[in-house]
């Protein structure tokens, strides 16, 4: 394993505590310019997310209407009642984006979709990367805020749904994550800049509360406005 993700693991509680948990369930509260940009604005604002930890499965709930809910795995995203009647069912998601770009808009499943795979990216980082099938390669450190940044840069496997296939992860000298870079490949490549804020430790992980998302520049910084996506995390429980 790579010398400076043993550290960031340890940093985040250890990857042997990790893998004696299962599930993450947690409340989000969510703004930012994209939702109504893909003609969803307020439909997640305030939901409840469950993800499993060691398989890419997610449910949001309410989704678009009380008693709704979804099912996502890379393979199919689902809509569904509490009961489990399905309302909408789209088999390979991945590619009903195909020519896609910042302004198209999404259907409901594609919606579902998408934030069933990047929440559970997001929740699981940095532990997913101790799976099977990850490349790393540590580049030259990065100066932002006043703290040397460490680099590493990770190309995923095939069987993760991702953003993109190679992303960039910005560790500061405590192993924390402070900042993450990639494309939306799913939204014509859009580069995209991922800062994570206020740190807390839930069950023995630490894991940030606060994620601010912006367009980012050719130069590696970003402008202030807009906020793409703003994720804020509470009621944080592991089993």
């Amino acid at each position: 394993m790579n010398a400076l993700l043993k550290q960031v693991l340890k940093a985040h509680g250890g990857l042997q505590h990790w893998k004696s948990l299962n599930k993450l369930t947690a409340h989000l509260s969510q703004g930012g310019i994209l939702w109504p940009l893909k003609g969803h604005g307020g439909k997640l604002d305030e939901v409840d997310v469950s993800i499993e930890l060691h398989r890419q499965w997610t449910s949001h709930s309410p989704f678009g209407a009380a008693g709704r809910r979804t099912s996502v795995t890379p393979q199919h995203a689902i809509i569904e009642t509490a009961d489990g009647t399905v309302v909408e069912s789209l088999p390979s998601p991945r590619d009903s984006f195909a020519g896609f770009g910042l302004e198209s808009q999404w259907s409901e499943p594609q919606l579902a979709y998408f934030v069933g795979y990047a929440i559970w990216n997001y929740l699981t980082l940095p532990f997913a990367f101790a799976e099977p099938g990850f490349e790393f390669e540590e580049l030259v450190s990065w100066q932002e805020g006043g703290e040397s940044l460490r680099r590493l840069k990770v190309r995923y496997p095939d069987s993760i749904a991702t953003h993109s296939r190679e992303q960039t992860f910005y560790f500061a000298e405590d192993g924390k994550l402070r900042r993450h870079d990639y494309d939306v490949d799913i939204s014509g490549g859009t580069p995209a800049v991922h800062y994570f804020h206020d740190y807390g430790t839930f069950d023995g992980i630490s894991m940030p509360t606060r994620h601010l998302i912006y367009v980012r520049d050719a130069d590696l910084g970003h402008q202030p406005e807009p906020l793409v996506v703003s994720i804020g995390v509470s009621q944080i429980k592991f089993s």
